[in-house]
């Protein structure tokens, strides 16, 4: 299992938000922004080269090709494509508390029965492909790995462990909203 680090892409700013857990524990000194007409800053790290270059410093392999990121129906996403497969990674923004647990547990009863992911955002969740879906403020972070081969990286890691590591690594990069 590749380890999770505590990734530097983004630095903690003033107003960022800490989390123990869930909603009703927050603690902020910044509320959570409603999706807008364009991507927040937060979502769009997802694709940006600092997240790029951690990605690959931590998985052990560099993608030969960034998508160009779409911006649609409040998800952004783009996918990192390998000489060996694809990984997708999308962040959708939300406007309310109730709109994201809505959207985190309807992804949720999609897969059947997910395994649930502790420590990893405010709420988290591995399908049975790999994939890993986190929930933190009122964004959702989906790592797509089902495109990815069982065993992927430097060293080879299951294509499931890898997308945990890519959620911490972008968790770390949010500072709050």
């Amino acid at each position: 299992m590749i380890a999770l680090v505590a990734a530097g892409c983004g630095s903690s700013t003033p107003g960022s938000v800490r989390s123990s857990g869930s909603p009703a524990n927050v603690t902020t000194t910044e509320a959570p922004r409603p999706a807008g007409r364009f991507p927040s800053t937060i979502s769009q790290m997802v694709c940006r080269p600092e997240a790029q270059r951690e990605i690959a410093e931590v998985i052990g392999e560099k993608p030969v090709r960034i998508s160009t990121p779409t911006w649609i129906d409040h998800l952004y996403a783009c996918r990192y494509e390998y000489t060996s497969g694809v990984m997708t990674l999308s962040v959708k923004e939300l406007s309310s508390w109730a709109q994201t647990l809505t959207y985190f547990h309807g992804l949720g009863s999609q897969f059947g029965s997910p395994r649930s992911l502790a420590n990893l955002g405010q709420g988290a969740f591995s399908e049975n492909d790999g994939s890993v879906v986190v929930r933190k403020d009122w964004k959702v972070l989906t790592v797509d790995v089902t495109a990815l081969p069982g065993q992927f990286g430097v060293p080879p890691t299951s294509a499931g462990d890898v997308a945990v590591t890519v959620a911490d690594v972008i968790l770390g990069c949010w500072a709050g909203d």
